[in-house]
């Protein structure tokens, strides 16, 4: 029989660059290639009279951690195997969250949250055990140094506050009073140049979340949605695309993971059934002595 290939290409969820995906069926594995750069602190010595005296030019304090360390963190604080279809996605997710996280600009916001939790959901629905899987949610955030259960709290208060929306109160939550209409306009304002704010993926899928809650999908609601959180809508509109691009993909992969694991039980059955016929005559001889 021939051999079953699926490759697509998987456009990071930052701001450059893309990774190459591989799934074949002889094999439920990604293959994918990811560089990052280190940059290396360095020391030095300096002599006074007796004694040497050594200063180190980083800031313990300030340096934020390398991306090993954050992958190291992760395998710390979850040790159980993860299957290799979701193991791999997740890698390649924790490095470009890494980036996204110590970026100068970066200040944790509840769009973003909602963003990160629904490509969680999205990737990790099909997992084995429910137990696990928020497991590694916890394990995942952990190893950023943030909050998972702000993450989890926060995205489910905006998913709540826009089931109550329509399109119109959606977009005009400027000219309202409310928990969620003051996380919005925050967002707003440091995104119009006020304080710190670093756009990403996660954030348009943020967006696109509250829209698709809010039965809020016509094209002109999200402009004018980004309008008034100061937004650039071509990113977002892109963004999407590649979002809706990936959740196409993983769908045929966890399809082709499946179509895998169902011809591997087979065979396994197939080659279990002459011992079991063997087992059953040999016990139908000793029966008849």
């Amino acid at each position: 029989m021939a051999t079953v290939t699926s490759s697509f290409h998987f456009s990071t969820l930052t701001q450059s660059s893309q990774r190459n995906f591989t799934l074949s069926s002889n094999s439920p594995t990604f293959r994918f290639r990811v560089r990052f750069s280190c940059h290396y602190l360095g020391v030095r010595a300096s002599s006074y009279a007796s004694k040497m005296v050594v200063r180190c030019s980083s800031s313990s304090v300030t340096d934020p951690p390398t991306v090993s360390e954050t992958k190291l963190n992760f395998l710390k604080e979850y040790k159980r195997p993860i299957p290799s279809i979701y193991n791999t996605v997740l890698q390649e997710l924790i490095v470009q969250q890494h980036l996204m996280r110590y970026k100068r600009s970066y200040r944790y916001d509840a769009v973003f949250a909602l963003g990160f939790v629904t490509v969680y959901e999205q990737l990790m629905e099909g997992y084995p055990s429910d137990e696990d899987r928020d497991a590694i949610f916890q394990a995942y955030i952990k190893a950023l140094k943030e909050d998972p259960e702000q993450y989890r709290v926060d995205a489910k208060k905006l998913e709540e506050w826009a089931r109550a929306q329509n399109p119109t109160s959606l977009v005009e939550f400027s000219s309202r009073e409310g928990e969620v209409e003051g996380i919005l306009k925050d967002i707003a304002e440091r995104a119009g140049g006020k304080g710190d704010f670093s756009y990403s993926r996660f954030f348009a899928i943020g967006l696109f979340r509250l829209l698709e809650l809010a039965n809020a999908m016509e094209p002109t609601i999200l402009e004018k949605l980004c309008a008034v959180l100061n937004v650039n809508k071509r990113s977002v509109d892109r963004d999407l695309d590649v979002y809706r691009n990936l959740l196409s993909k993983l769908v045929q992969a966890k399809e082709l993971l499946k179509e895998y694991v169902d011809r591997e039980k087979k065979k396994r059955e197939e080659r279990a059934e002459p011992q079991k016929t063997n087992e059953a005559i040999t016990q139908q001889q000793f029966s008849s002595l």
